[in-house]
């Protein structure tokens, strides 16, 4: 293990949740001095004077800031002021506050969400700015986007140390399986599961499975971020991705597969698309801190289907 986080203080914002929790327990194998995780119900962090606190009570050297207001389309068409404010003051006032107070280095996380809406394929950092995001979820790209122009600016006027992470689309087990907030990947194993057990002869999909999308399994974008946060120290914006992409068609069909799903599937033309493509380049994260997801897309699936079984059926006794 890298000597980097020895005698050091780590504060990890949305450490409680889906992606926090796989970045807590690999830091917890890297050992560093104290873990802060702090809980919104204890430190709403966009307010400043929680933030403030926050500072005070975990005196961190490392803030890894994962926390967030997040959703599939349905959600940031519904909520899209939300999703613009929260996100944004969120990552505004604590990237400040933690140049004021003197922590050594910021991680911010981004979004794929940030890219224009028609980025050439594969996408590479370099494109960023080459247009606007897809509308239905641009309130939510544009407010991680501006993190990135704080990032470059505080550290060109104050050399403040922070690096700026776009993961694409995460899954796996833990994921959000509510219907009206969740991506597309627990929304589709969701469907597909519970109309095989009510015997339902069609599910219906949003769009028309033409768009295709890029995932990376959670855990292998957990160890992408504290590779990064060990090795990279700047702030261009660095893409976290596996490099395989996949239409929703075929992502439908092979989750039925997977979950037993004979029915038919109906696509909903009347309901987005959103982006048409979305994969990245990732050949500037394996350069720059050596990362590259190791995790098969069928493995990983097959992974978080048997947890949303295991759990869903333990709900299931329990009612």
């Amino acid at each position: 293990m890298s000597d980097f986080w020895k005698e050091k203080n780590v504060v990890v914002t949305g450490g409680a949740g889906f992606l926090g929790s796989y970045v807590v327990e690999r830091l917890k194998e890297r050992d560093p001095a104290s873990i802060f995780v702090p809980r919104s119900k204890d430190y709403d962090l966009r307010s400043r004077e929680a933030i403030l606190d926050m500072l005070r009570a975990a005196k961190p050297h490392l803030i890894i800031h994962l926390a967030g207001v997040v959703g599939g389309i349905g959600a940031n068409r519904e909520r899209p002021a939300e999703f613009f404010y929260d996100n944004l003051i969120m990552g505004v006032q604590l990237i400040h506050e933690a140049w004021a107070y003197g922590v050594e280095k910021f991680v911010i996380i981004g979004t794929v969400c940030s890219y224009p809406k028609f980025t050439p394929v594969p996408f590479k950092e370099e494109d960023l700015w080459d247009g606007y995001p897809e509308e239905t979820n641009a309130p939510y790209g544009l407010a991680k986007k501006m993190l990135l122009v704080q990032s470059q600016a505080y550290r060109d006027q104050y050399g403040f140390n922070s690096i700026f992470l776009m993961p694409v689309n995460l899954y796996g087990p833990g994921d959000n399986f509510d219907p009206e907030t969740s991506h597309v990947i627990p929304a589709l194993i969701r469907k597909c599961v519970e109309a095989r057990e009510k015997g339902e002869k069609n599910i219906v999909v949003w769009g028309d499975g033409t768009p295709t999308r890029e995932f990376l399994f959670v855990d292998d974008a957990a160890e992408g971020i504290l590779l990064a946060t060990e090795k990279y120290n700047r702030s261009d914006p660095v893409n976290l991705g596996s490099g395989f992409e996949i239409s929703i068609r075929e992502l439908v069909n092979l989750i039925a597969r997977l979950t037993g799903f004979e029915g038919e599937i109906v696509f909903d033309t009347s309901k987005p698309n959103g982006q048409p493509r979305r994969a990245l380049n990732t050949t500037k994260a394996e350069r720059e801190f050596g990362f590259r997801a190791w995790t098969g897309f069928e493995e990983g699936l097959r992974k978080t289907i048997d947890w949303y079984l295991q759990h869903h059926n333990l709900r299931a006794a329990k009612m």
